[in-house]
């Protein structure tokens, strides 16, 4: 039997704002510290790998809570989990701020990460309970925005916040400005919100939630702990189990649903065409988008030794170009279709190409300005990607999955951004003392380059908009139950 949404009272504009927010903390803060990084060092007087795990504890415990904080929204309501995470957010945030020594801020960092999977999941559940048609894609615009945004304003603002140096206080204030924005929007979630969940919410995965634990720790605390130590044995025996402990996930998963039971990560929604191939696009899209944040802070802050506020500065047109396109993608995909997907992606190309073409022209002596037109089409063709992407790989999903869908597509984004982080992050540093910052970054951008041809092929495999009903895909999902 089908599992019912209970009705919840419309979104309004000030709950979408509420809801964003939520996504806005969370994905600033997996930026902003790549700004502080060398002020947290000297204060804290902390080595390269502490400072690597203030960066991969917070990834990887994001990654792993996104399919249960999902989970628990469906089972005890979303409105209450979002809630319970942004006071958690909040409480662990202050004490990032006022951490006093290396080990205390990664373990609130750790915390802060988990507080996050409570909280981002229920944003996409809601929107996808409490919104449809024109009303949805404008959300989920907004949504993608929003997300992209704060990974632009992690570089811009956190720049700005550490240059203030407020009160003598340094990078602190990078997490405890977090404190006043989460109270506000608790109080504001209690009022405008609107409340939904399951009617009938599922009992505990527990197989499926150790197995997805056990895959993502296996894959991703090696990629990012490795190259800080010397790539040791444990790092490459983990990586190869992380395939067959990802592979009993998936038969696990599978028979737990031909026995009538609801798992953790459904496979009838990976069968949805929307899902699964929006979800094989997303994968190599937000590696290559997490990769480049990384590489530009390492590049700029590090190499060329620019103060955060001018490497904030320069980053500026991707956020101008990502902005304006990202708020006009409700309008063009209705038009477009999948279209808008591949031009994006071919844009992004092109802005990669344009940066290293640049970073390899002006090699050390490179000024800011000179990053303008590759950061503007970079950005402009990120924003025609993100938004309909969301779309697509949620418009499948009905209404009392929602959770589920969410946390499936929160969990492969975040998963990604830190498999970006590693892999390109590796790339570049590795190449860096041997060739030089300029080859080094066009080597990295190419790589990047190649996710974006990614991006471009795999889009013409997706289903063209509203070509899959919702009264299809109820029944598609009834029948495969």
């Amino acid at each position: 039997m089908l599992l019912m949404t209970a009705p919840a009272r419309p979104l309004t504009r000030l709950g979408l704002v509420v809801l964003l927010s939520g996504v806005f903390l969370a994905m600033t803060d997996f930026f902003v510290v790549n700004v502080a990084l060398a002020d947290i060092g000297r204060d804290l007087s902390a080595s390269t790998a502490a400072l690597e795990l203030v960066v991969a504890g917070y990834a990887v415990a994001y990654a792993l809570g996104l399919v249960i904080g999902g989970r628990l929204g469906d089972a005890f309501g979303r409105r209450r989990l979002f809630v319970v995470g942004m006071a958690v957010f909040t409480v662990f945030s202050a004490l990032c701020g006022l951490a006093w020594s290396p080990g205390s801020l990664v373990a609130f960092r750790v915390l802060q990460g988990l507080s996050s999977a409570l909280m981002v999941p229920q944003v996409l559940a809601t929107l996808q309970a409490t919104t449809s048609g024109h009303e949805r894609n404008r959300a989920l615009s907004a949504f993608g925005a929003t997300g992209g945004l704060a990974a632009v304003f992690g570089q811009l603002g956190g720049g700005l916040i550490v240059a203030a140096d407020l009160a003598g206080t340094g990078w602190r204030p990078v997490f405890l400005l977090n404190v006043p924005v989460g109270l506000v929007a608790i109080v504001l979630a209690l009022k405008v919100l609107p409340d939904t969940r399951s009617d009938r919410p599922a009992a505990p995965d527990l197989t499926g939630t150790l197995l997805l634990g056990a895959t993502v720790l296996a894959l991703l605390v090696p990629l990012v702990e490795g190259r800080s130590q010397g790539w040791p044995v444990w790092g490459w025996v983990s990586l190869g189990l992380s395939v067959p402990l990802g592979i009993a996930l998936l038969v696990a998963e599978d028979r737990i649903e031909r026995a009538g039971r609801v798992p953790l990560l459904p496979p009838t929604l990976l069968r949805l065409p929307g899902v699964r191939h929006g979800l094989t696009i997303a994968l190599p899209f937000f590696t290559g988008f997490g990769g480049f944040m990384f590489v530009y802070a390492e590049l700029t802050q590090v190499v060329l030794g620019w103060t955060p506020l001018r490497a904030g500065l320069a980053i500026t047109p991707m956020a101008v170009g990502f902005l304006g396109v990202s708020l006009s993608t409700s309008r063009l995909v209705p038009r477009w279709g999948r279209s808008v997907i591949t031009f994006g992606g071919a844009l992004q190309g092109v802005g990669l190409v344009v940066l290293a073409g640049t970073v390899w022209s002006g090699g050390t002596s490179l000024a800011p300005v000179a990053l303008a037109p590759g950061m503007l089409l970079a950005g402009t063709g990120q924003a025609l990607v993100m938004s309909p992407l969301i779309g697509v790989v949620l418009s499948d999903v009905p209404a009392h999955s929602a959770g589920a869908g969410s946390g499936l597509f929160s969990t492969l984004q975040q998963s990604a951004l830190a498999l970006g982080v590693a892999v390109y992050g590796t790339v570049f540093l590795e190449l860096l003392p041997r060739l030089g910052s300029a080859e080094a970054y066009a080597i990295g951008a190419g790589v990047q380059i190649v996710s974006a041809v990614g991006v471009v092929a795999m889009s013409r495999r997706l289903p063209a908009p509203a070509v899959v009903p919702a009264a299809a895909v109820e029944l598609a999902l009834a029948e495969a139950a």
